[in-house]
């Protein structure tokens, strides 16, 4: 099948793809429940194939039959919104409290117009494809729910191959990216509560003071990271966030004192051995400081960890649908975490970045994903929409 045909079957309906995508970025929704947001997904994929809803979250599963028999793979797109207050300016921006800061409402037309391509070629396809619209990836396991309720298993088979794609609001318009082995950290988190005795300031012989253990737990902390983890092989523990007395008087000595940071590894091992090495840390300090201390962890993405053979597929299928130069090949993993993890850690496959800074600004001064600013040029819908679908057709026919 000639891949480039494909690209200009998407071109075709790019217009439709943004009017679904600026439908989707008015009505954003948080976490694992997103009854708006199913609501235009299913009528947009109504009568392309059997749908398979989740039972404790709203997902859905499209299930395209192909002509003939044969394996089955799998396209993922998100759906979840963040906790953020738009400040874009746009004419279709979202005024809820909430935002598509990460381009799902991308994601979801990318999956959408993959489906139509898909359904439209379906008699030659060598097998099954099913397309998971997925809740509660910022944070909330959502692929792991769906893990857990069978949707691996819609088609009657477990899938051969998964692929997804992410955009990216600072990285240069219609370039793909990605690279064999680690592309995306563990995210995990953890919550330190030193507990002491509160007391007056001026005579804090007589207290326990959890303020001083703290700020000197935050320091130890990065010193660990440095002497107990490979350089070249790294972990990151970042603190967020610091609560401990009142703001309303100096002179009280506070009876506990927390903190909350995030953590970031690329080794399946140090995701385990960071929880141990924190705990040993923090629980000798606090006792040095004659305290106690609480420690929670919170459950942590796995190392998104691409398929080599999976990233020689798409880097041949980009150059085949769109000429050389499209796809460029990563130096480095990147520290953000992504639960599409879950899925490749069960089934072989890529995960994609597709980059859609807006042209007319600038990539040092483009806001971020997640930034209440971010902006995506959504010309890259049909481009992201051709590749999903060639790689399933080329997977099962190739």
């Amino acid at each position: 099948m000639n891949y480039a045909d494909l690209a200009s079957e998407a071109a075709e309906q790019l217009g439709e793809l943004q009017a679904i995508r600026r439908t989707l970025h008015q009505i954003p929704e948080f976490a694992l429940q997103l009854p708006n947001t199913l609501r235009v997904i299913l009528a947009e994929i109504e009568g392309l194939g059997d749908v398979t809803l989740g039972k404790s979250l709203t997902s859905a599963v499209l299930h395209i039959k192909g002509g003939q028999p044969g394996p089955t793979v799998l396209l993922r797109a998100d759906m979840d919104a963040l906790t953020v207050v738009e400040d874009t300016g746009l004419d279709f921006a979202s005024t809820n409290g909430l935002m598509h800061a990460c381009g799902h409402d991308l994601h979801m037309a990318i999956g959408i117009g993959a489906a139509r391509i898909l359904k439209k070629h379906a008699a030659e396809l060598k097998g099954d494809v099913i397309i998971w619209f997925q809740p509660g990836e910022e944070g909330h396991s959502g692929a792991d729910v769906m893990i857990d309720e069978g949707a691996l298993l819609v088609s009657g088979q477990k899938p051969i191959a998964a692929y997804g794609i992410h955009v990216f609001s600072s990285a240069p318009l219609g370039q793909f990216n990605s690279r064999a082995g680690a592309l995306m950290a563990s995210a995990g988190g953890m919550t330190v509560t030193f507990k002491g005795a509160g007391g007056h300031g001026s005579m804090p012989w007589l207290s326990i003071d959890p303020i001083s253990a703290m700020t000197e737990a935050i320091s130890a902390l990065q010193t660990m990271v440095t002497k107990r983890f490979d350089a070249f092989d790294p972990v990151i523990i970042n603190i967020g966030w610091i609560r401990a007395g009142d703001t309303a008087t100096s002179n009280v000595i506070p009876e506990t004192a927390s903190f909350g940071a995030t953590i970031r590894t690329f080794s399946p091992g140090h995701s385990t051995k960071v929880k141990l090495y924190t705990r040993e840390l923090l629980e000798g300090m606090a006792s040095s400081f004659g305290l106690k201390v609480d420690i929670e962890f919170d459950s942590a993405t796995k190392v998104l960890m691409n398929d080599p053979a999976a990233i020689e597929r798409v880097e041949r299928v980009v150059e085949q649908m769109l000429g050389p130069g499209r796809y460029h090949d990563m130096p480095t993993p990147i520290a953000g975490g992504e639960d599409f993890a879950s899925v490749l850690a069960e089934v072989p496959g890529a995960f994609i970045f597709l980059g859609a800074c807006p042209p007319e600004v600038s990539l040092e001064d483009a806001a971020t994903n997640h930034s209440n600013r971010a902006k995506f040029d959504d010309r890259v819908l049909a481009d992201g929409a051709a590749l999903l679908a060639s790689l399933a057709i080329d997977t099962l026919n190739g």
